[in-house]
């Protein structure tokens, strides 16, 4: 009897070890399959970045735009021997310089005091030998300047005829702008661009290649076109002899495409 049941368990041993090994060979065969991600076999070389190809150009956009605003130092110089005298002419010529700007339409705003000064002149010496000086005791010379900004250029000359007439003598630094400057700039940007662009085209034609998109622009200066008088000059009118001309504002870029 004892000798039956230990052939008995030997078999139930026998049985485990088989279904045991049963086991084992399937977990064998999914780990194969590539059921589990972990185990799915050596993991794949990183795949190598091909260089970017690209095409850089640079472009340059000038936008020529006539001023429209003028800018005009005007003022008296008076001398008197004495300093009261010297204050109360230009006081007086003054006024009247700018009672002549508010009558041509010049607003307070545009008028602005640029120079004051009251300066001693000393007689000069008599010649050598003599004692004391050759012309008393001098003279004071009193200057007064405004700069005058004149919005609608068109009376420029007017202004100019007004003031001179009020007793101005000494009209100097006359220069001219352009009110809203951005909007020429902003031009000027986008005929650089334009420009930038049919380069790039032109020369993916002739390299065979396809245009990509846009990687990078930049500006090239690091700020506002800077606007460049222009030596144009215009019919002179019959009121006077300055002429307008033209300002070009310029500004270039820098673009780089993508090659398809």
């Amino acid at each position: 009897m004892s000798i039956i049941l230990w052939e008995d368990a030997a078999m139930f041993c026998r049985t485990l070890i088989f279904i045991s090994g049963l086991g084992l060979l399937m977990a064998g065969t999914l780990l194969v399959e590539g059921i589990s991600p972990v185990w799915a076999g050596p993991s794949a070389e990183p795949g190598r970045h091909e260089p970017v190809r690209t095409i850089t150009v640079a472009g340059e956009g000038r936008v020529s735009v006539r001023p429209d605003v003028a800018r005009a130092n005007v003022g008296v110089v008076v001398t008197a021997p004495k300093v009261k005298d010297a204050v109360g002419k230009s006081r007086t010529l003054m006024v009247a310089v700018l009672a002549a700007l508010r009558k041509v339409g010049v607003a307070e705003k545009d008028i602005l005091t640029t120079n004051y000064s009251i300066y001693h002149e000393q007689p000069p010496p008599k010649e050598e030998g003599t004692k004391g000086s050759a012309g008393g005791k001098g003279r004071y010379n009193v200057t007064n300047m405004v700069q005058v900004t004149i919005r609608d250029i068109e009376k420029m000359d007017a202004v100019l005829d007004a003031v001179t007439e009020a007793g101005v003598n000494q009209v100097w630094g006359i220069t001219f702008e352009v009110d809203n400057p951005d909007s020429a700039a902003t031009k000027a940007r986008e005929a650089a661009v334009v420009q930038a662009r049919a380069k790039a085209e032109a020369l993916a034609r002739a390299g065979g290649v396809r245009l990509g998109p846009v990687l990078s622009i930049s500006e090239d200066g690091g700020g506002r076109p800077m606007p460049m008088m222009r030596m144009a000059m215009k019919e002179q009118s019959d009121s006077g002899p300055i002429s307008v001309g033209e300002m070009t504002f310029s500004a270039q870029v820098q673009m780089v495409y993508g090659i398809e």
